[in-house]
């Protein structure tokens, strides 16, 4: 019987073996592992049936002995398969009547690695824990004082504790609860059950080793990121990559053209541009053909004789803070909406090279005064900063940080959007 079932294990572990290696080239192909998948393992400890047992026959509580020999293959890190051959030996007890019956077994399990899924690698590198579960073919034989035997089913189920010892060897704890399906033969081989469901339960505790085999210097038991550098390496050199396209991607000026394309990067927020990023300007006056037409409409036109005689008027409505820019509350970059301000001193100071404007920030009342004061300086550096971008030289433009402005009644919202802006003094 024995040889019977040792090459019943044999045929399912080989023929276990073949099955996958075929399914898993396709797999390895497209994803490279640098971790070992086989190992073998073998363990021996104690069991304690329950459920199927004659009237005066009994183990002790905690009866030898079990020994289990196992082959497994991992999948990845986290799931495997393992087929394995299981012995028990049951013997009475001191108080019991006299039997002894051995119980066989054959199994195939599906192997999940709960350390590696439930993230052990984050406080340990040394132990680990794996779950199995399977079904299989149980042989029991009673050699005392009667030969008689059962074949039957069984589903089963455990946990395994794993001490890693060095790369090739773990220690490991295992504890099992197996389940026979329609047992006719009690354990202690004394009487017949019949028991049609699966009310045959055995325990098995066991302690054991697990050698792993390969050529790569970890086993998927303990591979984990963290701890794989050639995986860290290839993660970083992805980072890295995403990281060259994010700049790629970047649109300094917000035109729609990215950087890398652009031909000219500091281009004037909202003006059309061509597809290299060049404001258009057909007149080649230096104003773009967008910003030049809304100027027109809004202002007037600059190049007419009318406006050109009446330069001083254009000067007073400036400095008197009917041109202006206006932001959001704790913002220092200027509302869309007003940003026409801005344009119109840009073309006021391309159409006379010689002036110069001071920049004169403000603030409302909300908040500390310290804040409010380098507030203000941000919002007037903001629009320098636009004008310098625009080619205007920086001699030609005077920042004025004037801090809160407590000219309006501090707990009207409305009233406190007005003091939110940039006025500017020309000279």
């Amino acid at each position: 019987m024995k040889k019977i079932v040792l090459s019943l294990v044999f045929a399912s572990v080989m023929t276990t073996m073949s099955a996958q290696t075929e399914t898993l080239k396709s797999t390895d192909t497209l994803v490279e592992t640098n971790f070992n998948k086989w190992s073998v393992e073998l363990a021996g400890g104690f069991n304690k049936y329950q459920g199927s047992e004659t009237s005066g026959y009994s183990t002790s509580l905690i009866s030898p002995y079990v020994v289990d020999l196992g082959v497994r293959y991992m999948l990845n890190n986290k799931f495997g398969l393992k087929a394995d051959f299981g012995y028990n030996s049951f013997t009475n007890e001191a108080v019991s009547k006299s039997f002894d019956t051995k119980y066989y077994r054959v199994d195939l399990q599906g192997v999940a690695n709960l350390g590696r899924i439930m993230s052990f690698e984050t406080w340990t590198k040394s132990i680990g824990l794996l779950g199995h579960a399977g079904v299989g073919l149980s042989f029991l034989e009673r050699k005392y004082p009667s030969y008689k035997k059962d074949r039957m089913g069984n589903f089963m189920a455990g946990l395994t504790g794993q001490i890693k010892l060095s790369d090739r060897i773990a220690l490991t704890g295992d504890f099992t609860t197996i389940l026979n399906a329609k047992q006719d033969l009690a354990f202690d081989g004394a009487s017949s059950t019949k028991i049609s469901g699966f009310s045959g339960v055995l325990f098995n505790g066991t302690v054991g080793i697990t050698v792993y085999l390969g050529k790569n210097a970890k086993h998927a038991d303990w591979d984990w990121i963290n701890g794989n550098k050639e995986t860290e390496d290839k993660l970083k050199e992805l980072e890295r990559r995403i990281a060259d396209l994010e700049t790629l991607s970047n649109d300094t000026d917000r035109d729609g053209v990215v950087d890398y394309l652009d031909v000219e990067p500091n281009s004037i927020g909202g003006v059309m541009v061509d597809t290299k990023g060049r404001s258009i300007d057909n007149n080649n006056n230096g104003i773009p053909d967008e910003l030049e037409s809304y100027m027109v409409k809004k202002y007037g036109d600059p190049t007419t004789s009318s406006l050109k005689t009446s330069n001083e008027s254009i000067k007073n409505l400036i400095n008197n803070g009917y041109i202006a820019t206006y932001f959001d509350f704790g913002k220092s970059a200027p509302t869309n909406v007003s940003t026409g301000g801005i344009d119109f001193i840009l073309t006021y100071l391309k159409n006379n090279p010689s002036a110069t404007v001071d920049i004169i920030g403000h603030a409302d009342e909300i908040g500390k005064s310290a804040y409010n004061n380098k507030l203000s300086d941000a919002r007037a550096n903001s629009v320098k900063n636009t004008l310098v971008k625009a080619k205007i030289d920086p001699s030609r433009l005077n920042v004025i940080p004037a801090g809160e402005d407590t000219s309006v009644d501090k707990d009207s919202d409305i009233a406190r959007r007005l003091v939110r802006r940039v006025t500017f003094r020309v000279k």
